[in-house]
């Protein structure tokens, strides 16, 4: 078993989704010391990542800033690709050129893999990526290992499937399922109407916060790419059910035509195989209780603010 890993560490997007969820963890959890760097940085000006990397000389850095969503990289595939890619490289380059041992994490995506034709998707699945957010992210995948091959950098390369949970927007599914519910609540509604895409599709969703432990472990294991999954496919349609069942009001659901993707795989799901055997990583948080905490931390957001005034 790898040990876990060690302060100092530097994030790039601690103020995301899942980044807020690794700062979390590396700042309260167990034995890590120190608290990671996360500082405003601005990762297109190459100049400013080098001096904050020559300053900092971390122990780890993990990167997750990214220009995230598939959908809106369709209407905005320039900043997708520019953002994504000029991150990485400027990145790799700080630490190429000031701190030649600070291990790097990148974080890639499950939808590298594209429309699998073997489930479930092992790392060594052929990259075929749908959209110009998952071309983005084959490039920094490539880009890190390619900097690993020729520079000696340690890279490891997270490819995380869907991953949802408290925090989340709901430019994601159980964001905007959760989102609409709370809603309905707060309004005195007696029903939420839940719209949403095609909900026969099948999708391997785990807990943000596995996610993040998942990062963490792996920093601590030898440099590759793995895996961030559970292995099971749950349709959409599970999900309508699940926040069904927590919820407060009556839950009516439709299909909106302008959520459905043309195009989409039917079932997606991956092996966490190789990141279980070099970490012991397992998933750990239910679904349900991934649904129960999502729709919870939508209610906190929804809550009326009037009785907090002076």
């Amino acid at each position: 078993m790898p040990e876990r890993a060690t302060s100092p560490a530097f994030v790039t997007g601690g103020g995301g989704f899942a980044g807020r969820h690794l700062v979390q963890r590396l700042t309260s959890g167990g034995e890590a010391p120190r608290a990671p760097s996360h500082a405003q940085l601005d990762l297109l000006d190459a100049d400013a990542v080098r001096a904050a990397l020559r300053d900092q000389q971390p122990a780890t850095v993990f990167h997750l800033a990214a220009f995230s969503s598939a959908r809106l990289s369709w209407d905005r595939p320039r900043d997708a690709l520019h953002t994504n890619i000029e991150m990485t490289l400027n990145l790799l380059e700080a630490v190429r050129e000031e701190s030649p041992d600070t291990r790097v994490l990148l974080v890639s995506s499950g939808q590298v893999y594209g429309h699998a034709e073997e489930l479930p998707v092992t790392e060594d699945a052929p990259l075929a990526p749908p959209s110009p957010y998952a071309v983005s992210k084959v490039a920094c995948d490539l880009l890190g290992r390619q900097y690993a091959a020729a520079f000696g950098l340690r890279v490891t390369v997270m490819r995380p499937f869907n991953h949802a949970g408290p925090g989340q927007s709901d430019e994601y599914v159980l964001g905007t399922l959760a989102r609409q519910v709370a809603d309905a609540e707060r309004a005195g509604a007696s029903e939420a109407l839940l719209r949403t895409g095609d909900t026969s599709v099948r999708r391997d969703f785990t807990d943000v916060r596995d996610v993040v432990r998942g990062y963490e472990l792996a920093a601590g294991a030898l440099p590759g790419v793995y895996n961030v999954c559970t292995g099971h496919a749950t349709p959409i349609a599970a999900l309508v059910d699940l926040i069904r069942e927590v919820a407060t009001v009556s839950v009516h659901h439709e299909v909106d035509p302008g959520r459905v993707r043309g195009g989409e795989a039917p079932e997606m799901r991956g092996s966490h195989e190789r990141l279980t055997t070099a970490t012991g990583w397992e998933p750990e948080i239910s679904l349900e209780q991934t649904v129960r905490d999502t729709l919870d931390w939508w209610r906190a957001q929804a809550a009326p603010r009037a009785h907090s005034r002076g």
